[in-house]
């Protein structure tokens, strides 16, 4: 046997420059032992003793149906003819076929099942910060005292860090590898997250938030360019398909903790007198699981053996690649099916090698310094590639298409709860209560006031305590000798009042909430100091059911994709779901009642959701290794520079007109639709 196998390493003669697996009897030149090694009559090899020869045969034999490996046979002597018939083939063309075929011996199987998980929940956690603000803010926006600017600044801070993140993280994948650098992005995010818990003002959290966006950012463009390279091509569009619905399990997971948690203040605790820790900083952390998780599993995962290919590391990839088919193959009750490939040899990448530098010479820092700088220039000049001759209208293409999806998608995900909101401050006010010229003496008032406007009444040795005023508006009244104790207090205010002889005792009746108001022998005592948060009712549940719902809206989509991205074509499936929502969107002007919403919110993002999977794909697909995360990281931060500017555009038409963010919506997703009816189809295209 041994005799067998050194016979079967091919050795390179003449001037060939590029190495190739070893010959092993066969057309391609690869380097594979023979599947069948010839042996004497009477020998039998010790991997198949105790099996009977009938367990071998191919069921489909009889019916005239090529077995599997007789089809990967001939598609590789298919290759190997092409090659020998002039086709001036690169070496990365050889490399990219060679590693193919590697990937169909491996199998797919239990190793890709693992990864899938761990990069899964990478995915999950990408989903969860992008509803973590915006789930906590009507509790932190109470408990850190933040204005409408601040709060604005949190929710833009999100998607703008996540876009620097995208755009760093998937440069930096390409030169420093898939693996180092997802474990540095969700590490940075994880620590960020947590710190931001225990943020005790507003400068703080911003600042915490912002790392921890940056950290998260890096998660899209590394993940599918990393699973992608696990996967075989026949596989490849249905797996990212599947991989997909991990964003909507994240925002399925975030809508439902922040359901669970954040209106139940008891969760909170003290800590000290200067930090409340209340039930939205426990969601933060809670939030945060799904990376850590994923950062833990990460561990135990190998780096991309393409990567590794490209990067002319050979030994290291050809562990890698044993490793992949050892474990699925004895998941698979075959232990005994050896990994066959002998020798990889990739061409070496002399312009992207790292300037190295004697321990003797210079500082450690100075060492860094010109390392970093290196790193810089070759991420910048991995960047500036995409618009080379051969990448650039595949760029131009995506980049349309990547930038109409997420303008329409992301603002019309604003612009639902919103309208909602919208909808529900309509309805308050057309029950509203109006009081006018009343006269009130001697009245002890421990009832809650809600949703009232009294004017021009007067109100003399009256008390006030302990009670909630919500939504409470007196106009040109007066207030004579009256008092007002432990009062709590939202949307509250006095315009032009006298209020004479009157105490404020233990309540939020600041002095911001007095317009043009005249007071004599006024005294406050023991005001409430700094922010608080409302009770239980202020957090209306109706923000996390729209997100779930929505959320879980994705899940027809997403199985759909992935059970028709192979057969339809990716090209279909991107133009056919963007002109889909596109009149979905028209619906939207026949939106009068929330339940209509939350109906037409579901289905559009149902149909977006097969149209982002086939995105994702396409552009796993279109690119080659040395360039993929960074197009993915590029198009990404485009994708979160589209969100911040169609969230912030239909949001300022809430309450003004639809006519104008339907009509957006619309035209933004038919170009995109339309562009995408042009790309390549990419469905039995060899990873490049």
């Amino acid at each position: 046997m041994a005799d067998h196998y050194q016979n079967n390493v091919y050795h390179q003669g003449g001037g060939d420059s590029y190495g190739s697996y070893g010959e092993g009897g066969g057309p391609d030149g690869y380097g594979y032992q023979a599947d069948y090694p010839p042996q004497e009559e009477d020998a039998a090899s010790d991997v198949t003793e105790g099996h009977d020869d009938e367990d071998q045969m191919y069921e489909g034999e009889y019916q005239g149906i090529p077995h599997p490996d007789e089809v990967k046979a001939a598609q590789r002597a298919a290759r190997a003819k092409s090659r020998e018939g002039g086709s001036a083939a690169s070496e990365l063309e050889d490399l990219s076929e060679q590693y193919e075929d590697i990937m169909q011996d491996c199998g797919h199987g239990k190793f890709q099942w693992m990864l899938f998980m761990v990069l899964g929940l990478a995915l999950m956690a990408d989903g969860v910060e992008c509803y973590v603000v915006a789930f906590a803010l009507p509790s932190a926006e109470k408990d850190l005292c933040l204005s409408n600017a601040e709060k604005g600044m949190l929710g833009l801070v999100v998607f703008l860090s996540m876009m620097v993140g995208a755009f760093l993280w998937g440069g930096l994948a390409d030169k420093t590898g898939r693996r180092r650098c997802l474990i540095l992005a969700l590490g940075i995010n994880c620590i960020f997250a947590f710190l931001s818990s225990f943020a005790g003002g507003y400068g703080f959290f911003l600042f915490f938030r912002l790392l921890s966006g940056i950290g998260i950012g890096g998660t899209v463009p590394i993940v599918y360019s990393y699973f992608s390279e696990f996967l075989q091509t026949d596989k490849r569009g249905e797996h990212l398909s599947w991989l997909c619905m991990f964003w909507m399990f994240g925002g399925i997971y975030a809508s439902f903790t922040a359901w669970g948690i954040i209106p139940r203040y008891g969760w909170g605790f003290s800590m000290g007198t200067e930090l409340q820790f209340h039930s939205w900083r426990v969601f933060v952390i809670i939030a945060a699981l799904p990376a850590v998780t994923s950062l833990v599993g990460l561990t135990f995962m190998p780096e991309s053996p393409r990567f590794l290919l490209e990067h002319a590391k050979h030994d290291e990839a050809w562990m890698i690649l044993k490793q992949v088919h050892d474990t699925n193959w004895r998941a698979k009750g075959k232990p005994e099916k050896v990994f066959t490939v002998t020798h990889i040899k990739a061409p070496k990448m002399a312009e992207d090698e790292l300037i190295e530098i004697q321990s003797g010479t210079g500082t450690p820092v100075q060492r860094w310094a010109v390392r970093s700088l290196t790193l810089c220039k070759l991420v910048l000049r991995n960047i500036a590639s995409l618009l080379s001759a051969e990448l650039r209208f595949a760029t131009l293409f995506m980049a349309i298409i990547w930038f109409c999806m997420a303008f329409s998608y992301y603002g019309l995900s604003v612009w639902f709860p919103d309208m909602i909101k919208h909808l529900q401050y309509e309805e308050y006010e057309t029950k509203v209560k109006t009081f006018h010229r009343e006269r009130v003496v001697d009245v002890r008032f421990d009832f809650p006031l809600k949703n009232q406007i009294h004017k021009e009444g007067e109100y003399k040795r009256d008390t006030f305590i302990g009670i909630e005023m919500k939504s409470v508006t007196f106009k040109d009244s007066l207030f004579d000798n009256c008092t007002f104790e432990d009062i709590r207090s939202t949307n509250t205010v006095f315009e032009n009042c006298t209020i004479l002889s009157t105490v404020f005792y233990n309540t939020d009746l600041w002095e911001e909430k007095f317009i043009d108001c005249r007071m004599e022998n006024t005294t406050f005592e023991h005001n409430k100091h700094g922010c608080h948060l409302d009770s239980v009712e202020e957090n209306d549940v109706l923000i996390y059911l729209v997100s779930f719902l929505g959320s879980l809206a994705v899940l027809p989509g997403n199985i759909i994709s992935a059970l028709f991205v192979e057969k339809i074509g990716r090209v279909k499936i991107i133009g056919g779901s963007m002109l889909i929502s596109a009149g979905c969107s028209f619906f939207l002007f026949l939106s009068f009642s929330q339940s209509a919403i939350i109906a037409l919110q579901c289905m559009f993002c149902a149909v977006s959701a097969a149209a982002w999977n086939g995105i994702e794909v396409v552009t796993v697909e279109l690119y080659p290794t040395s360039k993929r995360a960074t197009a993915f990281g590029v198009l990404n931060a485009l994708c979160k520079l589209a969100a911040v500017l169609g969230s912030s555009i239909f949001a300022s038409f809430v309450g003004i007109t639809k006519a104008i963010p339907i009509l957006l919506s619309f035209a933004a997703l038919v170009c995109g639709g339309l562009v995408a009816l042009k790309l390549p189809d990419t469905r039995q295209k060899i990873l490049q």
